[in-house]
């Protein structure tokens, strides 16, 4: 599937960055290939437009903020947080056309990030419960951008099967390759999935990540598919430790994903560091980032047709193919495919 062909997946939200760099100023950031600019009004509230001055098409992030508008950096033509323009400096005392304006977009700050709709959401931002509950402290992991398709990462979320071998420095096992079946329970727009796995707590790093001292230990994991590339596993150990993970595979384009995720911990920076924290799951990321990169990012949705191969594992991820072949039906879209 390519993402950018496919309209519908413009009707979602995608965290594109976190919140702290529009302290720094309007920023651009392409979101299934549209270019945008983002910036922070004097209230706090988000503004978001096409990064192109409908004058000359200079984009508007090399502009800068003035009085909550964002001004050209090419001739100074100036834009609202609607998209009109209300200046033109060389032409002051003319009045300015409707024409005269850049296409904008939907944009929410939630969990210290910025949310971009490009189009009418079918969905509304993806409610992650330990954002409200007390005893959980948030902890900022990676943004960074991987050249992979979005829907690759999702699928490796829900992979039972490839932490054995993937993750055979860290906390994997090739000597248990087998897994258990997954519970899936299917919504609307993604799905629930619960298993346990037995892992191997390997070195200082994932000791003082997990609190433990143990070689082995087991995680309940409970995750959920936020249609379409998002998720969230909540992943318990014996001794009550919870690590929920938040991952967006936010598609820039279709090779290129912004791999944005935080972490949720009933835990406090007293008890483990936050910097031990992120090592330990950099460690794991950095496995899944070489092996991922080398995979086609063009993911079929076909389940049946032989270009890509099964086994009952995969389950997961030809759930999420088959919703979202449905998903495009839906929407009166067929999938595109790199080669066609």
């Amino acid at each position: 599937m390519i993402v950018t062909k496919q309209a519908v997946l413009r009707r979602f939200w995608y965290a594109v960055m976190p919140m702290s760099l529009l302290d720094e100023g309007q920023q651009g950031f392409t979101l299934l290939g549209e270019k945008i600019v983002l910036w922070k009004t004097a209230e706090g509230k988000i503004a978001c437009l096409q990064d192109r001055c409908c004058h000359r098409t200079a984009k508007l992030s090399l502009g800068f903020v003035e009085n909550d508008n964002i001004v050209c950096g090419y001739h100074g033509w100036t834009f609202d947080t609607a998209g009109a323009c209300v200046r033109i400096p060389q032409r002051p005392d003319e009045p300015i056309s409707a024409k005269h304006c850049v296409k904008a977009f939907r944009a929410e700050e939630k969990y210290g990030y910025v949310w971009v709709a490009l189009d009418d959401p079918l969905t509304g931002i993806p409610e992650i419960p330990e954002a409200a509950l007390p005893g959980f402290r948030q902890v900022p992991e990676f943004y960074e951008p991987w050249k992979i398709g979005a829907l690759r990462l999702m699928e490796n979320s829900f992979d039972s099967a490839h932490v054995a071998y993937v993750h055979r420095e860290t906390f994997g096992d090739v000597a248990q390759p087998e897994v258990g079946a997954r519970e899936v329970d299917v919504s609307d727009f993604g799905f629930d999935s619960a298993y346990d796995s037995p892992v191997v707590v390997r070195g200082d790093t994932a000791q003082k990540a997990v609190v433990t001292a143990d070689g082995r230990t087991v995680r309940h994991t409970h995750s959920t598919w936020y249609m379409p590339f998002a998720r969230r596993t909540a992943i318990r150990y014996p001794h009550g430790l919870q690590h929920v993970l938040i991952t967006c595979a936010t598609p820039m384009d279709d090779g290129n994903t912004m791999v944005v995720q935080w972490v949720y911990r009933n835990d406090t920076e007293a008890d483990v560091a936050s910097a031990d924290v992120v090592a330990f799951d950099r460690a794991v990321t950095l496995e899944d980032q070489l092996i991922l990169e080398s995979c086609e990012a063009d993911v079929p949705l076909s389940t049946q047709d032989g270009e890509e191969l099964h086994m009952p594992s995969d389950r997961p991820g030809l759930i999420m193919r088959r919703m979202l072949s449905q998903l495009l039906r839906e929407h009166g879209e067929t999938e595109q495919r790199a080669f066609a």
